[in-house]
């Protein structure tokens, strides 16, 4: 079993889509609990590979490919999660903000957050402060993720807070910005809990706004 699960782990770590599969179907095969699968290895190896690509032994398409693997595996597990105890970290609201386009990194931090335990609704891009507070609202979310890779929506970001605020929303989610042009003392400004500049740090910030580092 033990075996088996490192197995797993260093597919996910390594990108390789078919033995993530085919692994997680052979310990479910030999009765191994789903979460046990989730925790003992996909997120050991998504947390691997994202500690090299932070320490620079690994680069975004090593963490795309990792992500792939990942997914595969959880969509394997996830019919077996639905009745029972899949208890997540935390809820994970993320998007591009309205008028940017881009995508790459924000689905990369949603996908080691999903690798790493939390539960994420993934709205996509060029989303409004609507859909954003419509979302929170709706999944209950624990924290909000805010992505702009343009100097000129950048700015939008606070306008997303400005609505949470509004809402009356902004005490109970914890929001964390990121993309290119962003920094920590914009992210001060604008009143956001957090600025994370890759997706593993994303992930280790998002823990320990939680307390559950």
């Amino acid at each position: 079993m033990t075996e088996l699960l490192s197995t797993i782990q260093k597919a996910i770590e390594t990108g390789q889509l078919k033995t993530a599969v085919d692994c997680v179907n052979q310990a479910l095969e030999q009765e191994m609990d789903p979460q046990t699968i989730i925790s003992g290895a996909l997120i050991k190896g998504m947390e691997a590979i994202g500690q090299r690509f932070q320490d620079g032994q690994a680069f975004v398409p090593d963490l795309l490919m990792s992500a792939r693997a990942m997914k595969g595996a959880l969509e394997v597990l996830k019919p077996l999660l639905k009745d029972g105890n899949n208890a997540a970290i935390g809820k994970v609201v993320i998007g591009t903000v309205k008028g940017d386009l881009h995508d790459i990194g924000k689905n990369l931090v949603a996908s080691m957050f999903e690798g790493c335990g939390f539960e994420v609704i993934n709205l996509g891009i060029d989303i409004s402060s609507d859909q954003f507070i419509s979302a929170v609202k709706e999944h209950n979310a624990d924290i909000l993720c805010l992505s702009a890779l343009l100097t000129t929506t950048m700015n939008y970001m606070s306008e997303v807070i400005k609505a949470l605020e509004e809402a009356g929303l902004r005490e109970r989610v914890k929001v964390m910005v990121g993309g290119a042009p962003l920094t920590d003392s914009f992210a001060q400004q604008i009143n956001a809990d957090a600025y994370t500049s890759n997706a593993n740090s994303a992930v280790q910030k998002a823990k320990e706004l939680l307390g559950v580092c």
